[in-house]
């Protein structure tokens, strides 16, 4: 079997760079028409999947010129998503490389060094907006699946790839992966590891966030600053509020024992973002306020639970208002001549969960395995930042481990770029990892 595994590795061999940063080069020539950003920037992935198609149908069943079996699934007009499979020997035997989505977010030409909507090289950057999220690993893993068409290596297991649109933005529902897993359309990935190419830095990613995204609006008297007396202030209500609230939320959500497994860098945490109020005279007390922001949930906690001890910790503020601390002699929350009583008010706008992988998994195992070969160390990260689609891949029965080979400092950001050499190791990878499961 181990010769077997050096002929995958000798048959599908390199990176071909020159034919990646040529198609690469076309699909940042799309990226100003993939913006997601509803409702004024809809993304027409479909004008990815064209360039991804002309590279692959030569070698597709549908031309005869070779073995790719192609699927192009839309459920809106020109938001396609693509499902590529080449075919193993051994029925049930697979894995599949999905995640590599066709639509970015924003770039503003004006804020950027150079132009984000056309490919430009320096050095060993290859600088455009989704260089590294996540149109490189789109004409990255449109290379694999070329080779594969090209060389027709005798495999046992089937190698499936999917690129998907709509990742940036779900406000418009309906689109991308989770239209597929509806339509059972990737139920046969259920049998091996499912790789999410969409992440960073070379390293496998094993653990993400859950986020609770809330707001508080704190209700007061509004009045005269020079009468203090005779208002209840709404600001100071949030501070203090907000304060209790905070305290509560990490006594009874502390660090948990499995981040440290997972290389967390960060436990749970509860924060305001954003703060505003109706306006008013500096001589105004106001009567109203409004904090918003988000948990930031490790996934070892229930998303559902945070929410309900949330509206608990509120609820109890409400009913003994009295007992939080007040700001001076005369700041008070409660007006007893009026009937008068400060309020909290929490709603959450839609909540996601984190996700663990698989620690015991093949696909993990295997995926350590061929980083450490090809980049010298493998050292699995966990960030808090949030990826539902994968959770929900996760709770229907997937495999999912997570990797990518772009970088995360200039992930969504100005002036975005990637590494060749970090995709050509990318590269090197997938073939590591097809190359090991055929030993299995």
């Amino acid at each position: 079997m181990a010769s077997s595994s050096n002929a995958t590795i000798q048959s599908l061999g390199s990176l071909n760079k020159e034919s990646f940063v040529s198609l690469l080069s076309k699909l940042i020539g799309e990226s100003k028409f993939v913006q997601n950003n509803p409702p004024e920037l809809i993304p027409q992935e479909d004008r990815i999947v064209n360039h991804v198609l002309d590279s692959l149908r030569p070698y597709s069943t549908e031309t005869g010129g070779g073995p790719l079996l192609i699927n192009h699934v839309a459920y809106h007009s020109g938001r396609g998503n693509l499902i590529v499979e080449y075919p193993g020997t051994v029925p049930g035997k697979i894995l599949s490389f999905v995640g590599m989505h066709m639509d970015v977010v924003t770039a503003n030409p004006d804020d950027w060094e150079f132009d984000p909507f056309s490919l430009s090289i320096d050095g060993d950057k290859l600088r455009g907006r989704g260089t590294t999220d996540c149109l490189g690993h789109v004409a990255l893993v449109t290379e694999l699946m070329k080779r594969l068409g090209e060389t027709k290596p005798a495999l046992r297991s089937t190698v499936v790839a999917v690129f998907i649109a709509s990742e940036e933005n779900s406000s418009i529902p309906g689109v991308g992966v989770d239209m597929l897993v509806k339509d059972k359309l990737l139920d046969k990935l259920k049998s091996g590891p499912l790789f999410w190419i969409d992440t960073a830095d070379k390293q496998p990613c094993i653990g993400t966030g859950g986020m609770i995204p809330w707001k508080l609006q704190f209700t007061g008297k509004l009045f005269h600053s020079g009468l203090a007396h005779k208002a209840i202030n709404a600001m100071e209500l949030g501070m203090e509020g907000l304060k209790e609230i905070q305290s509560r939320f990490y006594r009874d959500f502390p660090a948990h024992p499995q981040e440290k497994v997972y290389g967390f860098a960060t436990p749970s945490t509860m924060k305001p973002t954003q703060w505003s109020y109706p306006g008013g005279g500096i001589n105004q007390i106001p009567g109203e306020c409004t904090v918003s922001g988000d948990v930031r949930l490790t996934p070892f906690y229930d998303v559902k639970e945070v929410m309900r001890k949330l509206q608990e910790y509120v609820d109890d503020i409400n009913t003994n208002i009295e007992k939080l601390p007040t700001s001076g002699p005369v700041s008070k929350y409660v007006l007893p001549d009026e009937n008068l009583r400060g309020r909290l008010t929490l709603s959450f706008d839609e909540a996601a969960a984190g996700v663990a992988c698989n620690l015991d998994s093949r696909g993990f195992h295997v995926l350590c395995e061929a980083t450490k070969e090809v980049v010298g160390h493998v050292k699995p990260y966990s960030i808090t930042g949030t990826l539902p689609l994968i959770r929900d891949l996760q709770d229907e029965g997937f495999d999912v481990q997570t990797s990518g080979y772009g970088l995360m400092a200039t992930y969504h950001a100005k002036n975005e770029y990637c590494l060749l050499t970090d995709m050509c190791q990318g590269y090197d990878v997938f073939v590591r990892i097809i190359s090991k499961l055929e030993q299995d």
